[in-house]
């Protein structure tokens, strides 16, 4: 207890009686198997249309060091892990949810969905990605800028 008294403080102490008793209930009791029946998972999932993601199209990855990645400059040419013409991912907030080709419409890129990747639960993007490579046994990473001639 404080050596302060209640007029030094300005509290006042609450009355004992004017706790009242709360009955809560167990919240296993409203989720359990004797609760209702949950409503249509589609209804649930119409709550959720609204709200924004991040979608990226990644074309490959690589790895580098800090070295290889100081030298990069204009005209250097970075080596990925995928050929040409392969299936491109489509991630949504970091995690793979597609592949296709990447198409052009009116001067810009678009993605042409080919394959909808099956959910992995549990994983993150680079448990779903695919490991740095190079494109061909012998090619380095990247290519260094070459001066052009003007």
């Amino acid at each position: 207890m404080s050596d302060l008294t209640d007029t030094e403080t300005g509290l006042v102490p609450a009355a004992p009686e004017a706790a009242e008793a709360v009955d809560y209930v167990p919240f296993e009791a409203t989720v359990g198997p004797g609760a209702a029946p949950a409503a249509d998972p589609r209804a649930e999932l119409d709550r959720l249309r609204d709200v924004p993601v991040d979608l990226a199209v990644e074309i490959g990855r690589t790895t580098m060091t800090i070295g290889e990645t100081l030298a990069l400059g204009p005209g250097s040419i970075v080596t990925l892990n995928r050929l040409a013409g392969e299936p491109v991912d489509l991630l949504v907030n970091g995690k793979p949810i597609a592949r296709g080709e990447v198409v052009v419409i009116d001067e810009e890129f678009g993605l042409r969905v080919t394959e909808v990747v099956a959910g992995e639960t549990g994983a993150g993007p680079e448990a779903a990605a695919p490991a740095p490579a190079e494109v061909a046994p012998g090619l380095p990473a990247f290519a260094p800028a070459v001066p052009s001639e003007a």
